[in-house]
């Protein structure tokens, strides 16, 4: 088996040919299967190959052996087995695709959400709702991306009215299905959620998928989800996002301080502490290098950050986390945002500036009873 693979993912046109016609010609899923483990280990441009090369194998004699192969679910070959199917559909292979997306696995439902967005019949409509909600991202993010395709309004409304909701979890889960639904006209929803959200930096990751990093930096909301983004990096977001979110030619091009500063100090701390990049491939660590190199060289004061030490700034927080200035973290102690307020406190008593007179300040307005315990406490 390790052999047609090896033949399969090689050069030699005489080796791969015959390789690719056995997999399809006998429906071969147990090869597709060895095949599909090796995703994590072969290059994109070989398994584009690989594709490529399955997909010239196809003909009208041997297409449907394709429908065996949808038993096992691999992104990097679900356009060619779907686009080779809608290629060669007709109503009886359309019908034997509907009765699959109700009864089938989930690998196979995937692989069907994508075909009807080839072939839109309204039939899988109900099926493509109800895979839209499925805890398996693949298959929802197929289905959402067809329902888009069919400008499906019924689904598109219900995701809009999630974003109402009070659990953050059902918020995101209607953030992704918006996102793969490709409709850039809920875009303000989108961030006004992320706005209020306790996972901002997770759906701030999301949003350059709608609509790419570079548009968004256009405008002082999009800095707040780049902002989100360089926060979540790390923990939250994986490394490899710096290549997702173009952040190199984004920092070349954003002239936001605060922004900046904090895109400096993320990049100091994710290359000064190994857990970070110890197993980040070597493009990854690479890239994150440079652009760190990148963000040193500029010329950034930090007290620029300071500028941002308002209660209606969106970058306030980020601000504290930068400053060194205490009379102007002070002046924040007796703003209504009690979160804010905590975090005042917390950054006085990190600069050495916290005293009975600053806590009895910082007390003077706070209601909810766990901040007024800690900052007590502090």
């Amino acid at each position: 088996m390790q052999n047609l693979i090896k033949k399969l993912t090689g050069k030699n046109q005489s080796d791969y040919e015959p390789v690719a016609r056995q997999l399809i010609n006998t429906a071969d899923i147990n090869l597709f299967g060895e095949l599909v483990k090796q995703d994590d280990f072969l290059f994109d441009f070989v398994k584009q190959n690989v594709a490529n090369r399955l997909q010239k194998a196809c003909n009208k004699s041997n297409y449907r052996n394709l429908l065996a192969l949808m038993k096992i679910y691999s992104p990097y070959y679900e356009d060619f087995i779907v686009s080779t199917l809608a290629k060669f559909a007709d109503e009886d292979l359309t019908d034997e695709i509907l009765e699959i997306f109700e009864n089938g696995t989930e690998s196979e439902k995937t692989y069907c959400a994508k075909y009807f967005s080839h072939i839109q019949d309204p039939l899988a409509l109900e099926f493509l709702r109800e895979g839209a909600c499925s805890e398996n991202e693949s298959l929802a993010s197929n289905c959402a991306s067809t329902l888009g395709a069919f400008g499906d309004k019924e689904s598109y409304g219900a995701a809009l009215e999630k974003l109402k909701s009070d659990d953050d979890f059902e918020q995101f889960s209607a953030i992704r299905f918006l996102i793969s639904y490709g409709d850039k006209n809920a875009l303000n929803a989108i961030i006004d959620t992320m706005e209020k959200s306790s996972m901002a930096e997770n759906i701030a990751g999301e949003i350059p998928y709608l609509v790419d990093m570079l548009t968004l930096i256009e405008d002082k909301r999009g800095l707040v989800v780049l902002n989100n983004i360089i926060n979540g990096l790390g923990e939250i977001l994986p490394l490899t996002g710096v290549f997702d979110y173009n952040l190199y030619e984004v920092f070349e091009k954003v002239d936001s301080p605060i922004v900046l500063l904090n895109a400096r100090e993320k990049f100091n701390t994710l290359t000064e502490n190994d857990e970070y990049l110890f197993d980040e491939d070597k493009n990854t660590k690479n890239e994150v290098l440079e652009i760190k190199k990148l963000l040193d060289g500029l010329n950034l004061d930090v007290t620029t950050a300071d500028a941002e030490l308002r209660e209606e700034s969106p970058f306030v927080f980020t601000a504290l986390e930068l400053t060194t200035n205490a009379s102007a973290v002070e002046k924040l102690l007796t703003t209504s945002n009690q979160t804010i307020v905590l975090k005042s406190a917390e950054v006085l008593k990190k600069l050495g500036a916290w005293d009975n007179e600053t806590k009895s300040i910082a007390l003077q307005n706070v209601t909810d009873e766990n901040i007024k315990s800690i900052i007590d406490a502090l």
